[in-house]
């Protein structure tokens, strides 16, 4: 593909053939230098050995954590997050903290914070103002490490609020005017895709804000090459816009994992 964009692997759909600490090393055998997680353990705030022995696994392998997500509840699942949830902001800003330090130990600098699906009798203005509470918390936090907090719409359910671009930088600029600078949309083309938004025209008009960017193709979420997406042209407009950040690359593989980077040669 001819652009100078970069590529991250997520392993939390990626290399899912192997338990979750062989992943890293599995990326570094296909020839990648850098992945991303979902929130990789079952608490959000597991025990230390879980967290050491994660560390143990990116380190052994040679490669770099370059994005990890907030604990979201159970994902994928019913949660998709837990950002937005009253019942479940000291359990949030817990994980804030396990999220820093392991920032601290790796160098990981961006975080995806899942917004969270809306409550049968919560009032959405009340969750959207434990959204922005939490967020400037997180922000505050990974800011001492140099740290962005992730915005992202998602598709796949009518009840998560944000679901366009425009609602992510939204909500982003809300989040700034409050104070917290290092708030960033996570544009996944896919996402968007799936919900009609004029993908091109967001590339076009936004590009340069972006805090990270993730790829899938549509329909289908595999890898590219197995929808439509003219990838070609997307990866080429993100570069021209000004986004100089790294790709992920956060799509479900049609074929074994090794196996689904031939449309990369």
């Amino acid at each position: 593909m001819s652009h100078s964009l970069r590529y991250t692997v997520n392993c939390s759909l990626l290399f899912t053939e192997l338990p979750l600490l062989e992943r890293p090393r599995a990326a570094r055998d296909a020839g990648f230098d850098a992945v991303e997680f979902w929130w990789p353990f079952e608490s959000p705030t597991p025990p230390q050995d879980e967290v050491d022995s994660f560390v143990r696994s990116l380190d052994d392998a040679g490669v770099r954590l370059t994005g990890l997500n907030f604990f979201a509840g159970a994902l994928p699942g019913p949660d998709r997050g837990v950002l937005s949830h009253p019942a479940r902001a000291e359990e949030f800003r817990a994980n804030v903290d396990v999220v820093t330090r392991i920032a601290e130990r790796t160098g990981t600098t961006g975080f995806n914070a899942l917004y969270g699906l809306r409550l049968p009798g919560t009032d959405p203005a009340e969750q959207d103002r434990v959204a922005l509470e939490n967020t400037l918390a997180a922000a505050g936090a990974v800011a001492r490490v140099g740290g962005t907090v992730l915005v992202e719409p998602i598709s796949g359910s009518a009840d998560y609020p944000l679901t366009t671009a425009a609602d992510g930088l939204g909500f982003v600029a809300r989040a700034r005017e409050a104070g917290a600078p290092n708030v960033a949309l996570l544009a996944d083309l896919y996402h968007l895709v799936v919900n009609r938004d004029d993908v091109f025209a967001v590339v076009r008009d936004h590009a340069a804000e972006f805090g990270h960017v993730q790829i899938a193709d549509s329909p289908g979420r595999g890898e590219p090459g197995t929808g439509r997406l003219p990838f070609d042209d997307l990866l080429r407009a993100l570069r021209d816009g000004g986004y100089t950040g790294l790709v992920g690359l956060e799509y479900k593989p049609t074929v074994p994992s090794a196996k689904s980077f031939d449309w990369l040669v």
